[in-house]
This record gives C-alpha cells, structure tokens and sequence, in this order.
C-alpha cells in the first residue's frame, strides 16, 4: 500500500522545533488543511533567534541583520500578509561602521552613491569596478533566488534543466570568493567589505563558493532594516501568522524520541506521547539522528556528521552598558587588517584568534525601548572555530581581550560601565540547541556542502521531513522561511492526501 493511501485529508503533522524553518513549514502545512502541532522545548519560540532580558534591556540573542527583505515579503504574500501587518521595518542609515585595528574607519550609507565614494577613496577605479561587481551580483541574484533557491532542487538530476542554462557562463562563481573578488579590486581593506558578509553563512573567503557574492547585492542593494521589536519581533509575527493558519503551538515541551513511521509515528515527550501521522524536524538533523531515532531508522552513521565542515561558533557578551556609546552604530564591525589568521583559526587550524574580527550589535541606537534612559544594549559578537574549549577562564581572557581591544580601536571604553553582563559560547550552543561541536549556524556553505549536496528534506525514514539551516538553500532566516516552505512542499507532494487540496500554494 502507497503511503499516502494510509492517510486522511486531515492528516495529523508535528513540527519538531519552533525556529524560523519549523514556523515556516507549520504555517505551509496548515494552510494546506492538515492538522498541523508544533512542539518546541523550550519556553521562547524562533530556535537561536531569542531574547535575553535584564533589568530594563533587552538584547536578541541570536541573528541581529535583517536582510533579504524580498525573501520576507514573498513568504507572507503566500499568506495575503506582508511583513508590516505583523512587524515595523526602518531602513538603516548608516547600515553599519567598520573600524580597523590601524585607526582607520568607514561609514556606510543605504545608497550607492556613498559606497562607490568609499571604494573610490582606497583605490583608483574602485568606484567603477564596485558599480560593475554590483550591477552582475544583482543579476546573479535574481537568477539564483529565483531558478535555484525557490525552486527545490535536493538532487543532482534536479540541476539537468534548462531553465538553468542562463547560470552556465557563470562558472567561474564556483570558485572561491576571495578569488573572484580579487577580479574587481585589490585593495585588501576593499576586498574585507565585499567579503565580511560569508560571516552569515558561516563560511570563509576561501572555503567559500563566490556565488555568493550576491550577498553583497542584498548587503549594498537591497540594504539593511530593523524589525520593531529587533528579532524577536519577527518571531512573533511568524507565530502568529502560523496560528492564524491554525497551527497549534506548545512551547516548553521537549521531544525525547521519534518512532514508528509514515500513518503511525509516536512522539515520547516529557509531557507524555504525542500520535502523529507525519513529521517534520526542525531540530537539525545530525540531533535528528543520533538522539531521537532508533539506530535503525538513521540515514547517516556518526563519522558522516563528524566529518562535517560545520559553521563558526561564537562567543557573545550581552552588555548593559551605562552613558553614550557613540560612534558604534546599531551595527559595528572591527577587522584586523589582515583576517586571514583569524579564518585560519575557524576552518583550518582550529584555536582562539589571536588578532580576532568581530561585531557589535547596539540596537539601542535605533529602538529606544531595549534599554533604559541613559544606557545602551550591546551585544559583542566574536567567530570562533566550533567544539573549542570554553572554560571559564578562556571566557574571561576573551572578554578582557575583546573590551580592551574595543578600546584601544573605537575608542569606545566600556570597561567601568556595565551594569548588566551574561555571556554564550560554544558550550551553551551545544547544550541549549543541540548543535554538533556548538556550532552557532550549522553546515557551513563550502562547494560540497551546497544546494543538493546539503541534507535533503525528505529523510530517510518514510513520512519524517527536514527544515531549517542544515538543509537547503541554507543558513539564515530567509533561507530558513524557504526551506519550511520546500519541506512542506516535499511532504504534501509525497503525501498528497495529507491535505484538503493535492499541492501546496506555495508558487
């Protein structure tokens, strides 16, 4: 008997985990007529996207960019929604400020005009040359969202089409980033700007594939925004769209084991057994496997996970900070002018940086209400390699490191006044999401390690299905709102009579 003879118009579907893929794929599947639970662990919803609160601050915990906000508006146009029905947007201005460690600095505008000064000022030519590199990523990126990252291709025959014949001249972005970068400009201060934005993919200029320097089409064309509410807010208006829909959200419910299979799945909780006919994780799948599958039912053995090129981790102090903290904007980078030993430090020889980049996020300076009058909310953001040692000692060198270096470099001394202090590193990471060796992001985007090369959505235990960032099209929250979308799809193809109509509106 075909699975999906096994199954009612109604069929009953879990969504494990409430991240950006899990809502995603929950509200597709709803809508779509099936009775659709959702059951995350912990007591917040949006998985990394969280919220720490303290004493009058407010800090989101995980993703602070606001990016791709096409990627948005077309997932609650699915829904006859857009964004502004459940969330504020303002356009950043200044996007974000680089400082380097030698004194220099950069300020960077939402308009082009002002980035083609910049790149003008460090090199003769660049202006021109950023205006050509721009004008092809954007082309670049229109081809890509819309011939392979909306489309769900999770095999190699899905490539064999010629709908993608426009991508063939452009094969040279299957070389590395820094390589094609270095095609434009030369300067290493210029190349640093077209490149810092891999940091969301988890990945490095020189693992990196440069198809995605369209990155640098949302970062420079599309331009940066801020959700009200920061994140956080996003993940609210997911939720709600998501029981509008009619999905039913329990929080604070962690799922402990996944048996059975399509038409006869049996969730142990710790709230008890939840029946399901269908089933789709958001939990990733290397957790998937080894922890809530029996030894049977798992697709990979533990070497396949274990060899794995997995994103950076993170150190991340979250800092209520007492005074004015200009000139750090709401979001601030700090590069060493040359990073290579700190990418060497993530991917290659794996140690704390000794000359480490990072960020700062200060939404503060945008949203009045994270912090109290008089103070600021700022998160310092630090890439390291995953499954280091993270002691409490390590902590504390890093953290002197970091303010004394914030210091030293923005002028910005912190040191004497904060008020409100916690701390996340590789550790937590592994203990309050699962992630293998505490990887803050998931799979990095290396050559083989995208689109069908990429855990698929369907695994390999019949009626279980994959969302989120360890599947495609990859890392982020709007790669991650497309890939719930690609997972109920996958679903609702398999088991066409798991809902009212036979496809999903999806398209």
């Amino acid at each position: 008997m075909a699975p999906s003879d096994r199954l009612p118009a109604d069929a009953t579907i879990t969504v494990v985990g409430g991240g950006f893929g899990g809502l995603s794929a929950a509200a597709y599947l709803a809508a779509n007529g099936a009775d659709v639970r959702l059951l995350e662990q912990h007591d917040h919803l949006g998985g990394h996207a969280g919220v720490l609160e303290r004493e009058g601050f407010r800090f989101d915990t995980g993703p602070s960019w606001y990016l791709m906000p096409d990627a948005f508006e077309r997932f609650f146009g699915h829904f006859d929604s857009d964004p502004t029905d459940y969330y504020d947007l303002e356009r950043l201005d200044p996007q974000y400020r680089v400082f380097w460690k030698d004194g220099d600095r950069v300020t960077i505008r939402p308009n082009r005009e002002n980035v083609h000064e910049v790149f003008e000022s460090y090199e003769s030519g660049a202006g021109e040359a950023l205006r050509t590199y721009l004008d092809r990523a954007e082309r670049n990126y229109e081809l890509a969202m819309d011939r392979v990252v909306y489309e769900r291709r999770e095999r190699l025959r899905d490539f064999v089409d010629p709908d993608l014949l426009p991508l063939a001249p452009r094969i040279r972005l299957f070389g590395t980033m820094d390589d094609y970068v270095s095609r434009y400009v030369e300067h290493p201060k210029l190349r640093q700007l077209l490149e810092y934005t891999l940091v969301f993919l988890g990945g490095s200029p020189h693992n990196t594939p440069a198809l995605y320097s369209i990155m640098s089409h949302v970062d420079l064309n599309l331009n940066v925004f801020y959700p009200g509410g920061g994140i956080a807010g996003v993940v609210d208006g997911l939720a709600d769209l998501a029981r509008e829909q009619g999905v039913e959200i329990e929080t604070g419910v962690e799922v402990q084991a996944i048996t059975g299979a399509a038409g006869d799945f049996v969730l142990q909780t710790d709230a008890g057994p939840c029946e399901s006919e269908l089933v789709v994780s958001n939990a990733n799948p290397a957790y998937t496997e080894r922890e809530l599958l029996p030894p049977t039912a798992r697709s990979h053995d533990a070497d396949y996970w274990e060899s794995r090129t997995y994103a950076p981790s993170a150190y991340l102090l979250y800092l209520g900070v007492e005074g004015d903290v200009d000139p750090l904007a709401h979001h601030t980078l700090v590069f060493p002018t040359d990073w290579d030993d700190h990418f060497e430090a993530i991917f290659e020889e794996p140690r704390w940086p000794d000359d480490p980049a990072y960020y700062l996020s200060v939404t503060s300076q945008t949203d009045d209400d994270v912090a109290p009058d008089g103070h600021h909310a700022v998160v310092v953001l630090v890439p390291i390699a995953p499954g280091l040692d993270d002691g409490p000692e390590i902590r504390e060198r890093v953290r002197d490191t970091i303010l004394d270096d914030l210091a030293a470099t923005t002028g910005v001394d912190l040191r004497d006044r904060i008020v409100v202090e916690e701390a996340a590193c590789v550790s937590d990471f592994a203990a309050r999401y699962d992630d293998p060796r505490g990887s803050a992001m998931g799979l990095a985007h290396t050559l083989s390690q995208t689109g069908p090369f990429r855990p698929a959505h369907r695994a390999g235990l019949d009626g279980l299905f994959y969302a989120g960032a360890y599947t495609a099209p990859g890392i982020g929250m709007p790669m991650c709102l497309i890939s719930g979308e690609h997972a109920a799809e996958a679903l609702l193809e398999e088991y066409p009579r798991a809902a009212d109509r036979p496809q999903p509106t999806v398209k």
